[in-house]
């Protein structure tokens, strides 16, 4: 009994040391997993995670209202090279090759691409840039290079995709559509409507399996990404095209330092064109502000409209009143109010003040009768709203300033001159609203640029005309505010742009501009609408610091702009007839091929992009735009077979 215990202890104790040995050895192994291989397993977990990437969704585009496109995202390849994925035996055979294949397609010496790879595959550099932004068309072509042809894994060929923002009429209408870059830093178009146009990004996992190179887990994505809505504008094409093209060889003949143009149509308050023209330092003009839009300005004598309205509104002042302007010199306390027309004018009606343009005569009448109490004029331009933004449909809108004897630097001056807009700011966009209100019998529009969403053929949002004032004015008044307009071009200051084709109401200005500075700075200005009897659309041209030696009348400078586009746009000038017969003709061919092919890829070399583009979207593909004017290159070739919603990219120079 005794020795049978005597074997149980020595066995128990001998299962008891085994167990304390392998619990030591336990102990040993975590701590050198822990601290001695600890490294090795960290990396390994971390080579081996699993990471999720973001999926861009595709921009949506913006389009004029008859559809051409004003910014498309277009595909764009980043390459790169890794010098130690390859063989010692493939690197060897192809690399020769591969250096004179990249050598011509960028320029850069053969020698010294194969200096870079040898010495980065000796330094174990696993990654060197080889072409940056490259088309969908130059990414097939590289990567059928000597060793990128083998892949990834055998050849090192890196490719990285990515869009750009690609605008087919290239710096026209620049500063309208703007940008989007980001919480904080966007502007027209696509700041205004950011959130349509991005999308929503998708997602997938993938798991890391060596350097640089992820696997996904799955075929289908985690998250599948919502490309973005398309924004379509009211802007038409073809009074865009004439509009930046007229204002740009103004500003050029008259050496000016900026200038902006804006065409509304007067019932809807529609935007169907605008340019913002500005001169850089090398001399050339370029879209680099929207200064319709964010420059608040002194109008000068575009502003005696509100002034005139105020009289009339009031019943202070009637048309037929007499006002001496005497010799073109008025004086207030120590400051004179002069007239352009040297020697005066004489006596005028309040017609003709406005006809005329008489700063004498507006300044006179409005401070005879709102002398001792200037709240009632200034409450009277509040009334009218001037004095508020007009919510125009992108960020950015100037805010207006009208003085108010309230305010601390109201002085014995501040009324008569804002009598013929001085001391007061509007921008130009704010000015136009007003005046197509005139044309509009009185109901003022608020401007918008932007008619719909869509996404294909489904409408997801229309934006409709919205009214800020129902009636700016009485009747009446605005009814002598139309037949003022109309003389002025029949019998005042703007009789030069008087023309068979088409009648034109407006107002000229003329204002001096920094005129702290010193004298020969000027603003001109014409504003108005046409038909004068059955207004369609309204205009205004701002051009700012013409050369004063060539010219700086508003009827001189600004309003034979206006002249032209008024003339091209009612369809009576030569020019249109010329661009009628062009486009006809282009559309005849374009119809015939549209309707010939319809699974095929046809021939668009050498064809315009509005025409090409026809063509595609009517065979029921998605067309995406690199650079403006015609085809140079398409990414599917000649004669191959397509499918419905297939993307074609266009390389246009």
């Amino acid at each position: 009994m005794n020795q049978n215990n005597a074997n149980i202890t020595k066995r128990s104790m001998t299962v008891f040391a085994g167990l304390f040995l392998f619990a030591i050895l336990i102990v040993i192994q975590l701590i050198r997993i822990q601290y001695i291989d600890g490294n090795k397993y960290r990396a390994l977990a971390q080579k081996y995670t699993v990471k999720e990437f973001t999926i861009k969704a595709n921009r949506g585009n913006i389009y004029t209202a008859k559809g051409n496109i004003l910014a498309t995202s277009v595909p764009k390849y980043d390459i790169a090279f890794d010098p130690t994925a390859p063989s010692t035996k493939n690197f060897n055979r192809y690399i020769d090759g591969l250096c004179v294949q990249l050598s011509r397609f960028t320029g850069k010496p053969q020698a010294q691409w194969k200096r870079a790879f040898v010495k980065a595959r000796q330094n174990n550099r696993k990654y060197i840039k080889v072409a940056k932004g490259i088309d969908y068309s130059d990414y097939q072509r590289i990567k059928k290079f000597p060793l990128f042809k083998l892949g990834m894994n055998k050849g090192g060929f890196i490719a990285e995709l990515h869009s750009e923002r690609s605008y087919p009429l290239g710096g026209v209408l620049k500063r309208t559509i703007g940008f989007d870059r980001g919480k904080g830093n966007r502007a027209g178009i696509e700041g205004a409507y950011a959130t349509y146009l991005r999308g929503k990004d998708g997602m997938q996992k993938k798991q890391k399996i060596k350097y640089g190179v992820w696997k996904p887990l799955s075929d289908i994505n985690d998250i599948e990404p919502q490309d973005g809505y398309d924004v379509i504008t009211n802007i038409d094409i073809d009074m865009q095209d004439m509009a930046h093209q007229t204002l740009l060889k103004q500003l050029q003949k008259f050496e000016a330092d900026h200038g902006s143009l804006v065409i509304m149509d007067v019932k809807t308050g529609a935007v169907k064109a605008m340019v913002n023209l500005g001169k850089t330092q090398s001399g050339r003009y370029e879209e680099l502000r929207n200064y319709a839009v964010y420059e608040t300005h002194e109008p000068g004598s575009t502003f005696k409209l509100f002034s005139v309205m105020a009289l009339l509104e009031d019943k202070v002042a009637d048309t037929s009143d007499i006002v001496d302007t005497g010799k073109g010199v008025y004086q207030i306390y120590n400051k004179r109010v002069r007239d352009a027309h040297h020697g005066g004018m004489g006596k005028l009606t309040l017609k003709q003040v406005l006809e005329k343009s008489s700063n004498v005569g507006v300044v006179k009448m409005v401070y005879e009768h709102y002398k001792d109490h200037p709240e009632k004029f200034v409450n009277r331009l509040y009334n009218f709203g001037i004095h508020e933004k007009v919510k125009i449909d992108i960020k950015g809108e100037g805010q207006p300033h009208i003085p108010d004897p309230k305010d601390d630097n109201w002085s014995g001056i501040s009324l008569p001159w804002m009598a013929y807009g001085y001391g007061v700011e509007l921008t130009d966009i704010q000015i136009l609203t007003y005046y197509n209100a005139i044309a509009n019998n009185g109901k003022v529009m608020r401007p918008y640029l932007v008619q719909q969403i869509k996404s294909f053929d489904k409408t997801i949002k229309k934006f409709k005309p919205e009214v800020l004032n129902h009636s700016l004015a009485s009747k009446e008044t605005i009814g002598k505010m139309q037949d003022m307009l109309k003389g002025v071009v029949l019998r005042g200051t703007a009789t030069n742009i008087k023309n068979p084709y088409v009648s034109i109401a407006g107002k000229t200005g003329t204002a001096q501009t920094e005129y702290w500075k010193g004298k020969g700075q000027y603003i001109a200005s014409f504003v108005g609408y046409f038909p004068a009897e059955q207004p369609k659309y309204s205009m205004i041209v701002v051009i700012h610091k013409p050369n004063p030696e060539k010219g700086y009348y508003g009827n001189i400078v600004a309003a034979p702009v206006f002249k032209t586009l008024a003339e091209y746009i009612y369809g009576k000038t030569p020019r249109k007839v010329e661009l009628a017969e062009a486009r006809s003709q282009t559309e005849t061919k374009t119809e015939k091929i549209a309707q010939k092919y319809k699974t095929v890829m046809p021939d668009l070399h050498g064809m315009p992009s509005k025409s090409a583009v026809y063509i595609l979207e009517n065979m029921g593909l998605k067309v995406r735009l690199n650079g403006s004017g015609k085809v140079a290159k398409q990414s599917i070739p000649r004669g191959i077979k397509v499918k419905k919603n297939q993307v074609v990219e266009l390389k246009l120079i």
